[in-house]
């Protein structure tokens, strides 16, 4: 049952606050109250757009529609008219819970009734569970090669997911979670909310995920992706204030291993890394328990299972050889709402995600992502070369903070290695001179480009794409 514990848990200790956000502290009382309330008003809808800014209100009318059994679709609260009328039009999302956002007056924007959410509401009916199978969330890609599709989150898939990673990581009610990561993503929504009213344990959203913010915190779990903990990084007292944390976690990207490195000297932490996407949620994860590796994500979470393979079928396990990974688990989306083809179309004929992810797999079973398929995987002169492994070469030089490699089309080579560098650096020859020292012949850039800034996306993902478009 998704939310049963923050019921039960407020009938043992209804004052213990259980989310801290914008400045408004909900106790598992007041949370609970409004979100009944909410969830009594919204009634008969089948779906609902909440528009997910950081707020105490956005954490109600989630909570209050996942209580009612209503699919809730997350919308960025900093979207254009086109990407929010594409939203509703294709969740179908029939009414707004909580506030409108200001472009949803344009007139290509479907115009939709809205609800609104009072936090001082409350409403004590218990109200049924709904069926594990339920649709908890629709929440839509990137959009990367095409329009942003909604992914269907059953609560099942969100139970086991979530109770795998409080497995992994030793998560207990006795943890205080802080993160600043945006709501409308399923690592700030669906773990970062979700997984501490399902684990009991008080969350702090600190808004932005400034270092300051993160050190005047407190917590003892910490979530953040690579470019939150490069900031970290940078300022060394806020990292220093992060040693009585237990347990650092990193994601939606690939961390830098210069920045995994130097916040283990600030704060004694070697930071948890972990794997998965909007359709699968977290599938692999380094554990709290063991022993942790800069750029490996650890092993699969209790209940998946991965596999890489490549066009001559499987890759072996040596921790060299990359293949496209692939995964299945009872924490995988349900579907793209309304698109059975392209629900098909990503799955293997015996029922294996493709994730479109390149990886490699060791001996141990642990896994390091190279990259994605479409970006990341260069093939040069007949060989098959991570996009990853030489950004963390480029990485490895004190001169550069920032790398993104892609493979451009080539006539002679197929296509070639062309690296993007952010830093102090602007030496081309000196660049492709230090990969040299680390990598093969066949894997050094055949150009690096030095730029101000790498296009990343609201989850700090550099947008390859961009890159390859200019």
């Amino acid at each position: 049952m998704l939310l049963t514990s923050l019921h039960d848990a407020a009938i043992r200790d209804s004052d213990t606050s259980v989310v801290t956000i914008d400045g408004e502290t909900l106790s598992r009382e007041a949370l609970l109250g409004a979100a009944t309330a909410a969830a009594a008003r919204v009634q008969g809808a089948r779906v609902v757009a909440v528009l997910a800014a950081p707020s105490a209100r956005t954490i109600v009318a989630v909570t209050g529609a996942l209580l009612a059994g209503i699919p809730v679709v997350p919308v960025p609260p900093d979207a254009g008219p086109a990407e929010v009328s594409h939203i509703l039009r294709d969740s179908r999302a029939q009414v707004w819970l909580g506030p409108v956002p200001a472009v949803a007056e344009a007139p290509d924007v479907p115009q939709l009734p809205a609800i609104p959410v009072r936090v001082h509401a409350r409403d004590w009916h218990r109200l049924p569970e709904p069926s594990a199978d339920t649709p908890a969330f629709i929440m839509y890609t990137s959009g990367t090669t095409g329009p942003p599709k909604g992914a269907v989150l059953s609560r099942r898939a969100i139970e086991t997911g979530l109770d795998a990673l409080a497995e992994a990581w030793q998560w207990t009610p006795d943890d205080r979670l802080v993160h600043g990561l945006p709501l409308f993503h399923v690592h700030g929504l669906v773990l970062g909310v979700l997984g501490a009213l399902r684990v009991g344990s008080p969350l702090v959203h600190t808004g932005r995920p400034s270092p300051g913010a993160y050190a005047a915190a407190g917590g003892t779990l910490y979530f953040g992706v690579p470019t939150v903990w490069s900031r970290v990084a940078g300022d060394a007292s806020a990292a220093r204030a992060l040693s009585a944390a237990r347990l650092l976690v990193s994601g939606s990207a690939a961390l830098p291993v210069p920045v995994f490195e130097q916040l283990a000297s600030l704060t004694g932490h070697r930071l948890v890394e972990r794997y998965g996407m909007t359709e699968t949620l977290i599938t692999v994860s380094a554990r709290a328990d063991e022993e942790r590796r800069a750029g490996w994500v650890g092993l699969p979470v209790r209940g998946a299972e991965t596999r890489i393979v490549s066009e001559g079928g499987a890759v072996p396990h040596d921790g060299e050889s990359i293949g496209q990974l692939q995964v299945r688990g009872p924490m995988l989306f349900s579907g793209y709402a309304g698109r059975p083809e392209a629900t098909a179309a990503c799955f293997t004929d015996d029922g294996w995600f493709r994730t479109g992810d390149i990886a490699t797999i060791d001996g141990g079973g642990s896994h390091r992502i190279v990259g994605r398929e479409s970006t990341d995987l260069i093939k040069s002169g007949g060989y098959r070369i991570g996009a990853g492994e030489v950004e963390a070469a480029l990485l490895a030089h004190p001169g550069i903070q920032e790398a993104a490699v892609v493979g451009v089309p080539d006539a002679d080579l197929g296509q070639r290695i062309v690296a993007y560098v952010v830093g102090e650096l602007d030496n081309e020859g000196a660049a492709i001179d230090f990969v040299a020292e680390y990598l093969s012949a066949h894997k050094r850039p055949r150009e690096v480009r030095f730029v101000e800034a790498l296009p990343r996306n609201a989850m700090g993902k550099v947008q390859k794409t961009k890159l390859l478009e200019g």
